[in-house]
């Protein structure tokens, strides 16, 4: 989905107060003590992008990620929007030797809808790049692991975007290139420490 998360606060209210079990009840084999919202939701968001504010679960949905954490613990309670479509990972499979390799994201949301353009126009790019760039029975995870994912971003014409990033300050695929910096590769390191004190 691509709008806010549905909330039902009185749905909240009965979660924090014991009504519902958290996380459809799949822990109940034993007692976990009364379900903390502070510690097993918003602690738990990824992009901190929860709060309670007076008695109310407050969500900032232009920082969520969309991981689905809350919505797996509290599922009567949070509700998917109604833009709704789908993400289209890439490059997964399972050879022998190196083990089982999830797909990487390469669209977070695209629209499903007739007659299916937008996905279309994403796998043809794919097409054009496997078959220009591609070895002799090599499957799209390895020349994507060959060439680099900024490659396959390029082909596809997809701006790099949060959502491609593993972990913060921990990306191997994204890579800047000189028109893409302001000022390019040389610049005046007394002009730009004018302007970037410490």
């Amino acid at each position: 989905w691509k709008d806010d998360i549905k909330i039902d606060q009185e749905v909240v209210a009965a979660y924090i107060g014991g009504e519902f079990p958290p996380n459809g009840g799949a822990h109940s084999g034993r007692d976990w003590g009364a379900f903390d919202i502070q510690k097993e939701v918003i602690d738990l968001c990824p992009t901190e992008c929860m709060w309670m504010d007076g008695g109310k679960l407050k969500i900032d949905n232009k920082e969520c990620t969309r991981c689905m954490h809350c919505i797996n613990v509290m599922p009567r309670a949070l509700h998917i929007g109604d833009d709704r479509g789908c993400s289209m990972l890439v490059g997964a499979k399972a050879p022998i030797l190196d083990g089982a390799q999830m797909g990487s994201l390469l669209v977070p949301f695209i629209k499903v809808e007739e007659p299916y353009d937008e996905i279309k126009e994403v796998i043809e790019g794919i097409w054009d790049w496997w078959m220009e760039e591609g070895k002799n029975r090599e499957r799209l995870g390895e020349l994507m692991k060959r060439q680099g994912f900024q490659r396959l971003l390029e082909a596809t014409n997809i701006k790099a975007m949060p959502q491609h990033v593993q972990e913060p300050r921990h990306n191997p695929y994204i890579f800047w290139k000189e028109d893409e910096v302001e000022g390019g590769w040389n610049r005046d390191i007394n002009a730009f420490r004018k302007d970037h004190q410490r």
